[in-house]
Parts: C-alpha cells; structure tokens; sequence
C-alpha cells in the first residue's frame, strides 16, 4: 500500500476524472491509498474464500495480483485495511479467469458487522449489478452489458456519497441508485461461488471530512 494524492487519483483513474469533471467533491477529497499487491496482504482481513498474492498476466506493477481461488463459499469477501468510509471512491482491474457457476469481481463498500454493499460484474452473465446484504443477497439496480471476456483485464469502479451509489464498467457508468440502509464500513474486494478471479491497481479515494 502506498499514500496518494487526489491529483494523481484523479489523473491515473476514470472514476477521478469523474470527480474532476463533476467538481461536486473535489475540494472535500483527502488522499487515497493505492494497492498494487507487490507486498506481502499484512492488514487485509479474509472473511471467506482463498486469497492469494500470485504472478499474473497483464498486472500492471510488478506482474502481481491479488487471486480469489477457493471454490467452497457462496460469497468470497476480503476486507483491505483501511476505513471506516461513509463517502468514497473505489477504482479496481479485475480478471474473471475461470468459473462453471459463476466468473465474478466485486467492489465492497460500507462493510460492517457483516453487512454491506457491492457492485459486481460478471463473466457468464450479460449484466452488471449492485446489491445489498444483510445475511442474504438483495439486488437494488441492474443494467444489461455485453458479457465481459473470460482472461481479460477489465475496470470496475463504485462511488458512495451520502445514499447516493454510481458504479462504472470499463469506464462506462451505468448505475446510479440511492439506498441509505447502511451509514459508513470498510472496503473489500468479492467473487462468488466458484470465481478464480484477480484484482489489481485498488485505489481507495475517502471525501470524508477530517
């Protein structure tokens, strides 16, 4: 993990050219923590599945991206140090690599006492999602895509201010939905089911204040 400046959020991600564009956050943004996986997952948390450091085709620093392996869970959640956020900006590369059931990647938000946000995309299915849970998962917005490719990098992004949620594939924003169920948690990464799946380049942007 290494500390970066809202400029170079801004610059490096779309999710902070949107910022920029929009103007509505930029001068409450504070710095961002950016995660390139080249270090060893001390302060991450594993809530379920099987987490690893690997070499990986296409990471963009180092070669090395953070997989999802385990087969077992219904959902695998991992929990990157850091937080509580209320409002914040989450910017992720994932490679869906395999899956039967499922060939998923999620972005984890507002996590606590075991509930939260996510907003996913995933390869067998011709849609990107964002659900809530609680125990059990509830979808809240849904949109159709293109089915993403099997093997290959895409971006996913989520921004929560206040009860607001914006979520953008491969630099397209196609969610925008207000729910106000859960205040403030951590952030984490997520598959389903049987999912191998990588992530890479996680940048963590709060707009809290303080």
């Amino acid at each position: 993990m290494f500390k970066i400046s809202r400029r170079r959020f801004i610059t490096t991600t779309a999710l902070g050219a949107a910022v920029s564009v929009g103007g509505r956050f930029a001068r409450s943004a504070g710095p961002g923590d950016a995660f390139d996986f080249t270090q060893s997952l001390d302060g991450w948390e594993t809530i379920s599945g099987k987490w690893t450091v690997e070499d990986v085709p296409g990471a963009s620093r180092g070669g090395r991206a953070l997989v999802q392996r385990g087969p077992d869970n219904e959902y695998n959640v991992i929990v990157a140090p850091g937080g509580p956020y209320r409002n914040v900006g989450v910017s992720v590369r994932f490679k869906p690599i395999s899956g039967q059931e499922d060939a998923s990647g999620g972005i984890v938000v507002r996590l606590s006492e075991g509930r939260y946000y996510v907003v996913r995309a995933n390869a067998l299915e011709d849609n990107f999602r964002f659900y809530y849970y609680d125990g059990a998962r509830h979808m809240l917005a849904s949109t159709n895509v293109a089915a993403l490719a099997l093997g290959e990098w895409h971006k996913l992004q989520i921004m929560a201010t206040g009860d607001r949620f914006q979520g953008w594939l491969n630099d397209r924003e196609l969610i925008d939905h207000r729910d106000d169920r859960f205040a403030a948690g951590r952030i984490g990464l997520w598959t389903k089911a049987d999912s191998v799946t990588a992530f890479d380049a996680l940048t963590v942007l709060s707009f809290d204040a303080g």
